[in-house]
């Protein structure tokens, strides 16, 4: 069997099976280095030298959690959430299921329009999560909205916007990788509109969200009221006027930040950047008390440090799955089942796509890899530019809702899950597979056949 395929199926067995992410992902990148030959100290190399790349993105995660609950105890969030709480109080059965219905459906759009404003608008990707999130887990307990319902709606926001909308994030992936990598591969691409392109699958997305909040997760769901550590301490205080400015000011400096970097190139460095800006605010201050401050930051890093952890791994993961140099010939053996049917290879192509970024975890790194295979392969099957886009844009999108290792599951992870009544498996993994991938499948399948 080919080593990447049985390295991905390892790992999301493990995965469902209920081992530790961190140690399915090692597992499955040890199994699939030892099936491609590696033999045991070369995948041990390949993969400490995928964690080093890692090591950044788990310190960024690490202060964005220290400034999230630096946020949270200054009791601007607390402040939101007890004014949604005092909607839901009303004595009148029937104002209060009004109130209940008008603020339940309130949120979720709020939810899913900053997590859409995340990738383009206020370029911040998953770093609102952890501030907006846990304040409002009191809510949703009240509501009884089922936080996997939540789960996608913020995955639909993250995905659907940077695969369809060439703004933010959508401009690196749709211009510079994906349309890049095609062009790099040697088709002409300045003609193609990637909106055109994306269109299908971006209403493959939508249609899965519409299932998930309207049909899958509408019921009620009671979950228990868990104070948050940190915050819970702070709950009897009354909120300071000065640390909610101060709060509000670090905000904004935090995402300025990350704007001005962004527009400038920089964003590799402007979350790491922007959270050490909020936090010396916060210090500087006063905003959290010195004698607290330890306490505050520390609760914030271990709230973001599962993320930090399974990023790392699955750096090494994708290390390893590149060192194998299996991922060409699993594209090659699917195109030996295509006998020149071009249903067949498009399906084929998205399946492949879909197994490659399950165990990267990664579309922005799926898609370098796999175009330059993809791109001869169309041409050579009679597909047309704007239908190559689709399927390789496609192909490059699917697994990253509903992977373990991503961004997209793991972010809305760390936010729910912050009173720990919410699995990042069986709440957010599962859940955005089954409403986003099938879904995506289809339509970008459905796009490779009419475009």
């Amino acid at each position: 069997m080919n080593a990447v395929l049985l390295a991905v199926i390892v790992m999301l067995v493990l995965a469902l099976a209920r081992v530790h992410v961190v140690l399915a992902l090692f597992i499955g990148a040890l199994v699939g280095g030892l099936v491609g030959g590696l033999g045991l100290d070369g995948t041990m190399v390949a993969f400490q030298d995928g964690l080093s790349h890692g090591a950044k993105i788990a310190l960024n995660y690490a202060l964005l959690g220290a400034f999230a609950m630096a946020v949270a105890s200054s009791g601007l969030p607390r402040l939101l959430a007890d004014w949604l709480i005092s909607k839901l109080g009303s004595a009148d059965d029937n104002v209060k299921a009004k109130a209940h219905a008008v603020t339940k459906w309130g949120l979720l759009a709020g939810i899913m329009a900053m997590a859409i404003m995340s990738q383009n608008l206020i370029p911040v990707h998953i770093a609102f999560i952890p501030l907006l999130i846990p304040p409002l887990l009191t809510v949703f307990n009240r509501l009884q909205l089922d936080r996997r319902a939540v789960a996608c709606i913020m995955t639909f926001g993250l995905v659907t916007t940077y695969m369809f909308v060439p703004l933010g994030f959508g401009s690196i992936f749709l211009n510079d990788i994906l349309l890049g990598n095609i062009h790099n591969a040697g088709m002409e691409t300045s003609g193609i509109n990637v909106m055109s392109a994306m269109g299908i699958p971006a209403l493959g997305m939508f249609a899965g969200v519409l299932v998930a909040v309207f049909f899958s997760y509408r019921r009620p769901r009671a979950y228990e009221n868990i104070p948050i550590v940190a915050a819970s301490a702070r709950e009897d205080q009354p909120v300071s006027r000065y640390k909610v400015i101060v709060a509000l000011v670090a905000i904004v400096a935090t995402f300025g930040i990350q704007v001005v970097m962004q527009s400038m190139d920089l964003e590799a460095d402007s979350l790491l950047v922007g959270a050490l800006v909020g936090l010396s605010i916060f210090i500087v201050t006063g905003g959290v008390n010195w004698r607290e401050a330890d306490d505050v930051f520390t609760s914030g890093m271990k709230m973001m440090a599962l993320i930090g952890f399974i990023m790392i791994a699955a750096q090494g993961f994708a290390s390893v799955m590149n060192a194998t140099g299996e991922i060409e010939s699993l594209v090659d053996a699917s195109a030996a089942l295509f006998a020149g049917s071009k249903a067949a290879a498009a399906m084929a192509m998205l399946i492949v796509g879909l197994i490659v970024t399950m165990g990267i975890g990664s579309s922005f790194s799926t898609l370098p890899i796999i175009a330059s295979i993809y791109v001869p392969l169309c041409v050579s099957l009679g597909f047309s530019p704007l239908a190559t886009v689709a399927i390789i844009g496609t192909a490059g999108a699917l697994g990253d809702a509903g992977s373990p290792a991503s961004d997209s599951t793991l972010g809305p992870t760390a936010g729910l899950n912050a009173d720990g009544q919410h699995d990042h498996i069986t709440g957010s993994v599962v859940p955005t597979f089954l409403h986003f991938n099938i879904p995506l499948l289809i339509a970008g399948w459905i796009a490779a056949m009419i475009l």
